[in-house]
């Protein structure tokens, strides 16, 4: 790869200590930007606390001929988003890149999931692109250019058991993403979104108890999370200055494009509508346009490339 392609660019990766973000984070890198390497280290559940993760990545980065510094600071936290911001600034001198890649999970199905269980993934999932992006856009502003890179999932896009908290976070990323997008797009600031397939610690903790769900397993199996790595940096570039406010998945040869809500059926009455009008007329008139209860191994039932 060309390190012309993001030369003096600095970028922020959150969670880059493992998995995606870890690919994300030495690709940046591997393509000229400088790069602040931002993990706690806490387990998939958001608990804990070991910085050697995002060390390592720092130091693998250093070893090709890069730059980037560790960075420890929690998404979760306001104050802390903003230090975490500060650390590109006060190592590198700006920030052109955002990555917000930091994500826990408290699987549990619906009427089973605590408060705490779902205001926690909240906090980090949603809350902390929230305040990551939040802390990074006077810089973006005053620069007149800077680069968001939500990562979300199709859990949210499409739906999975006993995910509600994720799924909320997830799909609340996407948009939030096209927000950013509308309104910091006056100061040449693009936002988008990708949503990755890969085999990581975080999909490890699928369970695995059906053939079916075993299947699926030994499937995300083959899914290697450095392939999202290279669509991430041509995204980041200045070459994609035209893209903005779209969803993208990552699925390791496969790259896709996602639709947005739109209307797909209207219906119309000149009488305006009544409860039973709409009983009698409307339910079935748009049930064979209704979406069924899919969930994202639903959608996507062939092999990755």
């Amino acid at each position: 790869m060309s390190k012309d392609l993001l030369a003096g660019k600095v970028a922020l990766v959150t969670g880059a200590g493992r998995g995606v973000g870890r690919g994300i984070a030495l690709e940046l890198a591997a393509a000229g930007a400088k790069v602040v390497v931002n993990d706690i280290g806490a387990t998939t559940s958001g608990e804990g606390q070991d910085l050697s993760p995002a060390q390592e990545v720092v130091a693998e980065i250093a070893a090709a001929g890069g730059e980037a510094v560790v960075d420890t600071n929690s998404v979760a936290d306001w104050d802390e988003a903003h230090a975490m911001v500060q650390t590109a600034i006060d190592s590198f001198g700006r920030i052109d890149i955002v990555v917000n890649n930091a994500g826990i999970l408290r699987d549990t199905i619906f009427h089973k999931m605590s408060r705490e269980e779902f205001e926690a993934v909240i906090n980090v999932n949603l809350n902390g692109v929230f305040y990551v992006s939040r802390a990074a856009a006077p810089h973006f502003k005053e620069q007149s250019g800077g680069s968001y890179i939500h990562i979300t999932s199709s859990s949210g896009l499409i739906g999975n058991f006993g995910q509600a908290n994720y799924a909320a976070a997830k799909l609340g990323v996407a948009a939030l993403s096209k927000s950013i997008a509308m309104d910091m797009q006056r100061f040449n600031v693009r936002s988008n979104a990708v949503a990755p397939w890969a085999w990581t610690r975080m999909v490890d903790t699928i369970p695995a108890e059906t053939e079916e769900q075993k299947k699926r397993v030994e499937g995300l199996k083959k899914l290697v999370p450095e392939k999202i790595a290279p669509f991430v940096a041509a995204l980041a570039s200045d070459a994609a200055s035209g893209v903005t406010g779209q969803i993208f998945g990552v699925r390791n040869n496969e790259i896709y494009l996602f639709s947005q809500s739109r209307p797909v059926r209207t219906a119309h009455t000149s009488d305006g509508w009544t409860p039973a009008s709409v009983i009698e007329r409307v339910f079935p008139m748009f049930q064979n346009d209704f979406y069924p209860l899919h969930r994202s191994g639903d959608v996507f039932t062939w092999e990755p490339v």
